[in-house]
């Protein structure tokens, strides 16, 4: 055995008994005596992985493919370590060129799919999952992969299919029971959803975004204190699961558990893609303010300012400056509103301050419960002038003037469960002496075109001038009632007191509670909830006789009573 022979041996055993620095060194002298060894380039690979130094073994492959440059094996393997590496990119190259040399082989075709998934190029992923698929028909795993491809591009039932396949030909697969409650769940196949979900986490119990999900969609059914117990197992097995620990504010937040729920809603903060703000001053932590100067600052939708700027007024009486900065276009509004000292619009300088919160941090450091929400309205106001205007424009108008809304705006998470096509207020239109005026606005004013039942368009003509709502806020004046789906809308009616009544999916945001037909936030709304999700029929079926019976009172009496009655 020639000196080479013996050392590569010697290291092989070394390898095997995981004396890693002797196997090393030995290697090492090989490659000194032949460096074109592929073997010992191979094996030295092949320990720097096992040892965790990834730069090593990618350099050893590298060394392995420049010495043996048509095997597809060597290209295979580099691709892998660049993978494990977190370059993409380089993998994909690297299967590729395998694929150049071995055009048939399934795995790697699969490998450059995921790869692709991975880097969020759907489209891409496609041919080289279906390629890897004709060669091996029974591939769960590109099957699972597939099917997730095609969800991501919101081709919901070609993914169903995929993941279909997936678990055909591999019965315990959790990932593929798990990507196919996702599609089913789309769908609003809940029940079925639901035992995909059951599924996944029956064979991967430890599977926490499985749990999570689980917990959602007991949510959305209306399934609370369930919902509750898959996010605390989600907790229990990642603590810093962010998501599910919102989720369980946030369910905690609708049943009125306050107490609890306001601490747990800051996790919001640590969801992926929240961006909190900082300042070189501290947040505030609801000490005393006395004598202090505190910056609240807009956050989420323009409904949650409108809803949540009424806690300024609070926090003015314990003594403090407040300074309110918010997006420019609502400040004409807000400015009429008590308890802030100097409003300033979103991206212009801030003056000094001392300590900041973001506007829905404040209940929770305030305390706040259902029993004590400060419910004075109106706190919300109109310009005179615009009031005065649209009263003259609107004086013709005969009727119970009814202001309508319908669409959220459609970038907001979970959109479609509170917006509603605006077909289904046809029954409104049935009542005698009632007339519809449309206070829509952007997204979903095109529905207008298709429905046959009478509405005025005023949404063309409001709010083009002056500052978000204010002309709306000036119309409302003029009608005897809104009805709207879950929009800002709903906030700045019921802020400035208004007769509002709502349309509210059967799982509405938490901040409408559940099981009650009133909101202590609005003392002069009303709340019509969806009996099943996604059925608006019989809301509007309730909406309509409710509103023929105020239509009666009016007629009856010769003028209207409070619709909030």
């Amino acid at each position: 055995m020639s000196v080479v022979a013996n050392a590569l041996e010697r290291a092989w055993e070394h390898h095997q008994a995981r004396q890693w620095q002797l196997a090393e060194a030995l290697y090492r002298q090989v490659l000194e005596a032949d460096p074109a060894h592929a073997t010992a380039w191979q094996l030295l690979g092949l320990l720097a992985q096992q040892t965790g130094r990834l730069d090593l073994a990618r350099h050893c492959q590298q060394r392995l493919v420049h010495l043996q440059p048509t095997n597809p094996e060597a290209h295979f393997q580099l691709g892998l370590l660049d993978a494990q590496r977190g370059d993409l990119e380089a993998a994909i190259a690297a299967w590729q060129q395998t694929l150049r040399l071995r055009p048939n082989w399934p795995t790697a075709w699969y490998n450059v799919g995921l790869a692709l998934v991975r880097l969020g190029r759907f489209d891409e992923a496609i041919a080289p999952l279906e390629t890897a698929l004709r060669f091996k028909p029974d591939f769960a795993d590109a099957h699972n992969t597939l099917g997730t491809a095609h969800l991501k591009q919101g081709r919901v039932l070609e993914a169903i299919r995929s993941l279909r396949e997936a678990i055909r030909h591999h019965p315990d697969f959790a990932d593929a029971h798990y990507n196919l409650g996702i599609a089913l769940k789309d769908l609003r196949r809940l029940d079925e959803a639901q035992s995909h979900y059951e599924a996944a986490i029956r064979l991967k119990p430890g599977f926490a975004q499985a749990h999570y999900n689980l917990g959602a969609l007991l949510a959305l059914q209306g399934n609370l204190q369930q919902a509750i117990a898959c996010y605390e197992e989600a907790i229990r097995l990642v603590p810093d699961f962010a998501d599910a620990h919102y989720g369980r504010a946030v369910a905690w937040l609708a049943l009125g558990d306050w107490r609890r729920g306001w601490p747990a809603y800051e996790w919001r903060w640590r969801q992926p893609g929240a961006v909190p703000r900082v300042f070189a001053q501290p947040p505030w932590d609801g000490s005393t303010l006395a004598g202090k100067t505190i910056l609240l600052h807009a956050e989420q939708g323009l409904g949650d300012t409108l809803q949540f700027i009424r806690f300024a007024p609070l926090l003015q009486r314990q003594g403090a400056t407040v300074l309110f900065e918010g997006p420019a276009r609502l400040l004409p509004l807000l400015s009429r509103c008590a308890g802030v000292d100097r409003w300033i619009a979103a991206g212009s300088p801030l003056p000094p301050f001392d300590v900041h919160a973001p506007l829905l941090s404040v209940p929770g450091l305030l305390g706040i419960t259902l029993a004590d929400i400060p419910a004075e309205v109106p706190y919300l106001f109109a310009d005179p002038t615009l009031v005065a205007r649209w009263r003259n424009a609107l004086s013709a108008e005969s009727g119970l003037r009814v202001g309508i809304a319908w669409q959220g705006n459609p970038r907001v998470q979970r959109d479609h469960e509170r917006s509603i096509p605006l077909a289904e207020f046809a029954p409104l239109a049935e009542v005698l002496g009632v007339r519809l005026f449309s206070l829509q606005k952007g997204p979903g004013s095109e529905q207008l075109l298709s429905v046959s039942f009478p509405v005025v368009d005023l949404g063309r003509r409001l709010d083009e001038d002056g500052g978000a709502f204010m002309d709306t806020a000036a119309v409302l004046h003029s009608l005897d009632l809104v009805i709207t789906s879950d929009t800002a809308l709903a906030h700045l009616a019921g802020g400035m007191g208004r007769p509002t009544w709502l349309a509210l999916s059967a799982a509405p945001d938490w901040r409408w509670l559940r099981g009650r037909d009133d909101s202590p936030w609005y003392p002069t709304a009303r709340l019509f909830r969806q009996s099943r999700l996604g059925q608006w029929r019989d809301v509007f079926i309730r909406l309509r006789d409710e509103l023929a019976q105020l239509a009666h009172r009016r007629s009856s009496a010769g003028t209207l009573p409070t619709a909030s009655d």
